[in-house]
């Protein structure tokens, strides 16, 4: 039997890219190239009553300028249609002459060279009526606010509520009550690589996009969806991507690009058209994570039981829906943590501002729920003077646990496990009066404090609430007597969590074949079946069955002498269904991975400054894969969390962008990174997943900030019930409370 499913192997990119031979969207030529650049609206909110493109389209060099009246079907959006293409008049969509966020695209100039195609936006004339600005979604949801849409009734766009028990007699039972109102900030992905593609007509005369992206065969459906022609005229093909974290499950330049192709072909320009996005323009052209407001109160019995959590969670969705319904979907779930509470009210919304839109982000709502559930946790433990880990096992959902929802946790619950695991690796001790918190030693005669906090938290695996879910595979076996080479076709997106060698594991494993003779045809809808989103921590897991069930069918094949022996395979998990809307009701995932982790820091008195000493992360894999990726894994997402937390600090002020450049919004360096990460990789098999593998990209994420916010308490008496905790923020809180 040839393992090779837990080993450490190398990644299949990785050559590749250290010597910069891997080809990113940006890195594509192709004779006779043609440039587009967008002229996006730079205002907040308003209405275009005439856009005069006449002296742009006599520049020299210029091809074609395109507006609103060029967009067959000008509308897009993952969860609705609610996005123009291009905002303007003459278009096939009611509203579509509103602008409702700095970056909408207004209009596109495609030229001989970028020079010429930025000369020519400066030549396009727009007579823009400024409307009023909506920037706070507890403002903008107010019956008497001005409607971002004309044609809706509310900018509130989604409603969710829980009711499980009795809430009133849930806080009569309780000896102590905690209230608290939260605030998460946005936070922008970052990722290495702007938004940029190159499109041209290929040899079966498809529309075809290079561009990076999580999901091939849904910008496919967008792009023949705006476009008005049938889906299979639309080819879209993913080479190496510089990272995603959710910001490319939204369209950014695969739309305009396939536009521009079918409007200069029908003119008979038969010439590639590329694309490439300055880091502002990514920057204020995508979507960021979701600030949240979090309006909570727990009761808990002075045995430290949780009795009742009563929360309120108002999400600004921005101009767009984008994917704000699912991720308020989890949020909503995971606003109670990952305990067991009797008694339990939510109400969540999601609302239409003049904001840049807000999507999926690393966590998609879970980090934003996390924050609050975990601290009200350590304050109920501070308030009844019980150990934060003690009062935690007193409350985790174990098997046949019921969640807020009503239902039971899927099997494989091991969140207890994993909160006894980073606890003892982070130095508590079990004693006869139940768990003990660690002491850390200080410097008297320094103006750093150092504190140690803890939070835990559990992520779904998949889409939720009903969203349909399957994940298809195709395996081809050549050879004559013995398979020489099998070839495996996944559209699965590569955006930097190392999918297709994973994908090459799972297979080699299943075929029972070295890996060096297992290949892979990735991430283009004219070859690969669909698979899904690269998101929701699900493309292991989903990858992985789908891969296994074609690998057992084309072993039948082969064994029936069939060759090549191609077989094609569509993995589908349980059903999940959708809330109830009075009661919220539902089952909402099929398996989830558990996490906890403890954070020491050191905060200096004098300054405000954190620094992050060390970070304890437990974390229930399943099955670790490949070791390697799954600790790079851990890695990236503490020290993105880390930044989330302490550093970032995306400011919009009425509508506008203020940090818009990596000079003025501040992500983490080497020298901002925790100076040790302990990992703890755990591996408790998930019933469904393949070699009992669940998913963990998302989940070393969740608790980060909340345990972190723990131990700037611990160090210096402060809770901090907003952030990032810049040194401002820290020093003004601490002179305030000096007082």
């Amino acid at each position: 039997m040839t393992l090779t499913v837990g080993k450490s192997v190398m990644r299949i990119d990785a050559v590749a890219k250290v010597k910069g031979e891997a080809l990113y969207p940006g890195d594509f030529q192709m004779p006779d190239m043609a440039f587009m650049k967008v002229l996006f609206a730079f205002r907040p909110h308003a209405i275009i009553h005439r856009i005069d493109t006449r002296k742009a389209e006599s520049l020299p060099g210029v091809l074609a300028v395109f507006t609103a009246k060029d967009v067959p079907n000008n509308e897009y959006g993952l969860i609705a249609p609610d996005q123009p293409v291009l905002c303007g008049p003459g278009s096939t969509k009611s509203y579509a002459d509103h602008v409702r966020f700095y970056g909408d695209q207004v209009a596109l100039v495609v030229a001989d060279s970028e020079e010429i195609a930025s000369e020519a936006l400066r030549l396009i004339d727009v007579e823009y009526e400024d409307l009023p600005v909506l920037t706070d979604p507890r403002l903008a949801m107010k019956t008497d606010a001005l409607l971002l849409f004309p044609d809706r009734d509310s900018n509130v766009f989604c409603h969710y509520r829980i009711r499980k028990g009795n809430l009133e007699e849930g806080f009569k039972n309780a000896d102590v009550v905690i209230e608290g109102y939260y605030q998460t900030p946005a936070q922008e992905h970052a990722y290495l690589q702007p938004e940029a593609g190159i499109s041209y007509v290929d040899e079966e005369g498809r529309i075809t996009v290079v561009v990076g992206g999580q999901w091939t065969h849904e910008d496919q459906e967008q792009i023949a969806h705006a476009l008005a022609i049938p889906v299979d005229r639309v080819r879209v093909i993913y080479p190496a991507i510089g990272g995603a974290f959710g910001g490319r499950e939204d369209m950014s330049v695969q739309i305009i690009l396939a536009l521009a192709i079918l409007r200069l072909s029908e003119r008979g320009i038969r010439r590639p058209v590329k694309i490439i996005w300055s880091r502002e323009e990514s920057m204020f052209g995508h979507h960021k994570r979701h600030p949240y407001f979090i309006k909570t109160r727990w009761g808990a019995t002075k045995e430290g039981k949780v009795t009742a959590a009563d929360v309120e969670i108002i999400a600004d969705g921005g101009a767009y829906m984008y994917t704000s319904t699912k991720v308020l979907g989890n949020a909503t779930l995971m606003c109670t943590g990952p305990y067991e509470i009797p008694n339990v009210n939510v109400d969540s919304y999601a609302v239409y501002t003049n904001n840049i839109p807000n999507g999926a982000f690393r966590g998609f709502g879970g980090p934003q729920g996390s924050f609050a559930a975990e601290s009200q946790m350590n304050k109920l433990a501070e308030a009844l003077g019980l150990d934060p880990v003690e009062i935690r096992m007193k409350n985790l959902l174990r098997e046949g646990s019921l969640l807020s929802v009503g239902t039971p946790l899927p099997p494989g619950v091991s969140i207890d496990r994993v909160v006894n695991a980073c606890a003892l690796q982070a130095g508590w001790v079990q004693t006869g009066k139940g768990w003990k918190k660690p002491e850390l030693a200080g410097d008297s005669s320094s103006s750093a404090r150092r504190g140690l906090g803890f939070a835990c938290s559990y992520k779904n695996v998949g889409f939720s609430f009903g969203a349909p879910e399957n994940c298809w595979a195709t395996i081809e076996l050549r050879g004559s007597d013995t398979i020489d080479e099998a070839i495996v076709y996944h559209s699965g997106a590569e955006v930097g969590q190392g999918s297709h060698t994973i994908f090459l594991q799972m297979a080699a494993e299943a075929l029972d074949l070295p890996l060096e003779k297992v290949h892979l045809v990735a991430s283009d809808t004219a070859y690969t079946p669909n698979s899904g989103s690269a998101s929701a921590s699900r493309m292991t897991f989903m990858a992985g069955n789908s891969i296994r069930g074609a690998a057992k069918l084309a072993l039948e094949k082969w064994g029936n002498e069939e060759r090549p022996a191609v077989a094609t395979y569509q993995y589908r998990p349980p059903k999940t269904t959708p809330y109830d809307p009075e009661t919220g009701k539902s089952e909402p995932n099929f398996a989830y991975g558990y996490v906890a982790e403890a954070v020491e820091v050191s905060v200096d008195l004098e300054t405000g400054q954190i620094k992050i000493d060390k970070v304890v992360c437990a974390d229930d894999v399943g099955k670790a894969v490949n070791p390697q990726l799954v600790q790079g894994q851990i890695d990236g997402a503490i020290v993105q969390a880390a930044g989330y937390a302490v550093l970032e600090n995306f400011i919009q002020q009425d509508g506008l962008p203020i940090t818009r450049t990596l000079s003025t919004y501040l992500i983490p360096t080497v020298l901002d990174v925790p100076g040790e990460v302990d990992s703890v990789v755990l591996e408790y098999p998930d019933p469904i997943g393949p070699y009992g593998a669940r998913g963990m990209g998302e989940m070393p994420y969740l608790p980060l900030v909340p345990a972190l916010i723990d131990a700037v308490h611990s160090a210096t008496g402060v809770w901090f019930d907003q952030f990032p905790l810049t040194p401002e923020r820290v020093f003004s809180a601490l002179e305030s409370t000096a007082r």
